[in-house]
């Protein structure tokens, strides 16, 4: 490494020029950026759940996609000028591209299963707009009467409607909605009282990806912007300023690059990756403060340059290699986003790691060594006053050790009750603001209808026909009620529900008849006439044509995976006591949940708990690496000590707060592991250089005090740029960006602060002990 710093010190123009080439190669691959915050793309193609899931949308019809317009209207919409805007709505929305047009729901799409006599047939609920008092409660009528519209297309309290908006393969939720708001404000200017709210799946998830493009292009610069004014105080030079922020730059430029040129959607994950790259690139502020005291000393330019990198150098190596390796270890799971965001940072790392010994050294060559000597006149151990500060602050945790060892070890049992409440849960509608309109429009239907989530239930029968039996029609209703008792869920559709209208109708609309018939051949003949008169899809989306499965629709009123554990656990309860025993006629049954719901809590699981064990993986790892470093596992434990105190302390007020254990504070846990290690590698090995200068004699405490003082300051000034880095996230539109901006920062600064009292008192607390000191030998 040392070969390529006097390389960049003898021929600095020519390596500023190459790393300026590569950069631009890199950067002319950024218009082919492509983003995916589709939950279902976050397994792989072949995962059994998403091929499942695929299936049972192809096997039932179902559209994967769908918007709902609630409308929604304090005096109820059940009058002429809403119910007109519901019509002409609804025509102008069939007509947009990306639409499809023929299975939208709404009032006048929706069918009615009605008879005449022996005759089923249907038609819309709504054929021409109601205009006088009769027709009107004639429309209520109709609509409470029937359970199969009731909670989904109208509410109980009679102020709400929606139209279901069902998207083609592909489609864009947030260019459809854009579309659907233009539409909107045509239709908002009567004075009528009429609320327009859109929410579902595909407006959220799309929309997140276009405001996370956005705030990529906004806070970048932002966070830049601060570390190039906070280094600017720190350093009062712009050499050293632009040079870190130009490794900065070449990190971002080319990690983002070199994913998206190699056609790699970027996940919110990896979106958050030009700010980490960007903090993690203030490594290279140990250089510069290194090179301040080294020219104050020496008033040689390329010796204090050589000299820094020589000290500087192998804790640059350790924490880039270890750094990059605990972000790497994320590869070994199946999330994708995880695999994408590991691979990208650990990358992002590997080139800090070679600009450091390149970029930064030729830089640092073509600064004017006059400027110098009056820059670095304050850097002294004895006369600067930021050096005398953390000696002080040294000495008091070495005379103090037991009492400060004593509080950490109070402050952890503490963190540790607020960790054990910890709820791991995720929401997609929650990583937008409160008052944004997609969650308001969210927590609107929620309230009003049955609920904007949906999953699927596959009820399978052993054998064709089972669907038919009236025991197992029977065992579907059964599980509904008991589904309904829940305040999560909103709403329930099967195939007893249709076949319970059909009962009902055919026999003089007689609510007495609203039941499932006691034969299987009665059965039978409702589900016929019912296709015949019915459009295919409408008996389609609940039972396949062999009879042997049926699917139960689950309207949620939450986005919160934990909404969809708890109807799995309705399941397994109902089904241990309620299950219709295995017959000739019926087959054992089985469950699968299935859609966009369900899909959420599988990512949730295996998001959040792989990266739960990715941070498992990842330490073990790092103190594997740490430990080979130092040739000591003692001390490779110890340098993992500051930083576990940091993660307990902050997750113990993550759980104390009630904060959720979503995928931002996941994301969290390897980061800080490893970004903060960094801090404890410096300490360690520069601790031990300094040992090695003045002498295995030389008062320990005073050794230790150095280390705080002198690379200590370097820790602090590369804590403080992370923090400010972090700290332009606090002003971002999406949720998931403030958390990890207001936490990591939070862990740098806390790290930091235990690396400088807590580790002076265990290294001394190690040395002290004769098999310490042979080991440190």
């Amino acid at each position: 490494m040392l070969k390529l710093v006097e390389l960049a010190t003898t021929r600095p123009k020519l390596v500023i020029a190459v790393v300026l080439l590569v950069t631009g190669l890199f950067m002319s691959q950024f218009p082919k950026v492509k983003t995916d915050t589709d939950p279902k793309h976050m397994l792989p193609a072949t995962s059994a759940v998403r091929v499942y899931n695929d299936a049972v949308e192809e096997h039932f019809q179902l559209h994967a996609d769908w918007i709902v317009l609630g409308i929604v209207n304090a005096k109820g919409v059940l009058n002429p000028t809403t119910l007109a805007k519901v019509a002409r709505l609804t025509n102008a929305i069939v007509g947009l591209p990306g639409v499809v047009p023929e299975d939208v729901i709404s009032f006048t799409t929706a069918d009615n299963v009605l008879a005449d006599e022996a005759n089923l047939y249907v038609k819309p609920v709504m054929a021409e707009v109601p205009q006088t008092g009769p027709e009107l409660a004639a429309l209520r009528r109709a609509l409470i009467e029937n359970p199969l519209l009731m909670d989904r297309l109208y509410s109980r309290d009679g102020q709400a409607t929606a139209i279901y908006i069902p998207l083609a393969t592909n489609a864009n939720g947030k260019i459809i909605a854009d579309q659907i708001r233009g539409l909107l404000r045509k239709a908002d200017d009567d004075g009528s009282g009429d609320e327009f709210h859109l929410a579902g799946d595909p407006v959220a998830r799309d929309s997140f990806g276009a405001e996370m493009s956005k705030q990529m292009g906004i806070f970048s610069p932002i966070a830049g912007a601060i570390m190039f004014a906070a280094l600017l105080l720190m350093f009062r030079s712009l050499v050293p300023v632009i040079a870190c922020m130009g490794v900065s730059m070449v990190c971002v430029i080319w990690a983002m690059g070199g994913t998206i040129g190699l056609g790699i959607p970027i996940h919110i994950m990896s979106s958050m990756s030009p700010v980490f790259l960007m903090a993690i690139s203030t490594d290279t502020v140990h250089i510069f403060n290194e090179f301040y005291f080294r020219f104050r000393e020496t008033a040689d330019k390329r010796r204090a340059i050589l000299d820094s990198l020589r000290v500087v150098g192998r804790p640059l190596i350790y924490t880039d290699l270890t750094t990059a390796a605990a972000f790497a270890s994320l590869a070994v799971g199946d999330i994708i986003p995880v695999r994408v965001f590991g691979l990208l940072v650990a990358f992002g790392t590997l080139v800090l790691l070679l600009m450091s010994f390149t970029l930064t050294p030729a830089l640092l060559s073509l600064m004017n060594a006059d400027r110098l000597a009056a820059l670095t006149r304050h850097e002294d151990m004895a006369e600067g006053s930021s050096a005398r500060w953390l000696s002080g602050l040294a000495r008091f945790s070495l005379r103090y050790g037991k009492a400060v060892v004593a509080g950490g070890l109070l402050l952890v049992l503490v963190s540790l009750i607020g960790v054990s409440r910890i709820r791991v849960n995720n929401n997609l509608v929650q990583w937008f603001k409160p008052h944004s309109d997609i969650r308001v429009g969210d927590a609107v239907l929620n309230r009003e209808l049955g609920g904007t989530a949906t999953a699927y239930l596959v009820v399978q029968g052993g054998q064709p026909d089972a669907m038919q039996q009236p025991e197992v029609l029977s065992f579907i209703e059964g599980l509904q009620r008991e589904l309904e008792k829940s305040p999560l869920v909103g709403k329930t559709t099967s195939l007893a529900d249709v076949v319970k209208r059909v009962s009902r109708v055919m026999h003089a609309d007689d609510p007495r008849y609203e039941v499932i018939p006691d034969s299987a051949d009665a059965v039978a003949q409702y589900l016929l006439l019912f296709s015949m008169a019915a459009k295919p899809r409408d008996l389609n989306n609940f039972v396949d044509y062999p009879m042997q499965q049926a699917n139960l629709w689950v309207q949620l009123k939450t986005w919160d995976a934990v909404g969809m554990q708890q109807v799995q656990q309705i399941v397994e309860q109902y089904k241990s006591r309620a299950l219709p025993a295995g017959s000739g006629k019926t087959g054992s049954l089985s469950i699968r949940a299935a859609g966009i719901a369900y899909f959420n809590l599988v990512w949730n699981q295996a998001v959040l708990w792989g990266m739960l064990y990715g941070f498992i993986v990842s330490c073990v790892l790092v103190l594997f690496l740490m430990s080979a470093c130092f040739r000591c596992p003692t001390l490779g434990v110890i340098a993992g000590l500051p930083l576990l105190f940091t993660i307990l302390v902050i997750y113990g007020l993550v759980g104390f707060i009630g904060k959720d254990f979503d995928m931002p504070i996941a994301v969290l846990s390897t980061l800080s592991l490893g970004l903060a290690t960094d801090f404890a590698v410096h300490f360690i090995d520069r601790y031990r250089q300094r040992r090695a200068e003045v002498g295995p004699e030389a008062c320990m405490d005073s050794v230790l005090a150095w280390t705080v003082a002198r690379p200590g300051k370097g820790i602090v000034r590369n804590a403080v740029l992370f923090a400010l880095g972090f700290s332009a996230m606090l002003f971002a539109a999406l949720t998931p960006y403030i958390t990890v901006g207001l936490f990591m920062a939070a862990i740098m600064l806390l790290s930091a602060l235990a690396t400088l009292t807590l580790l002076p008192i265990l290294v001394k607390a190690v040395r002290s002990r004769p098999h310490g000191r042979q080991r440190e030998r």
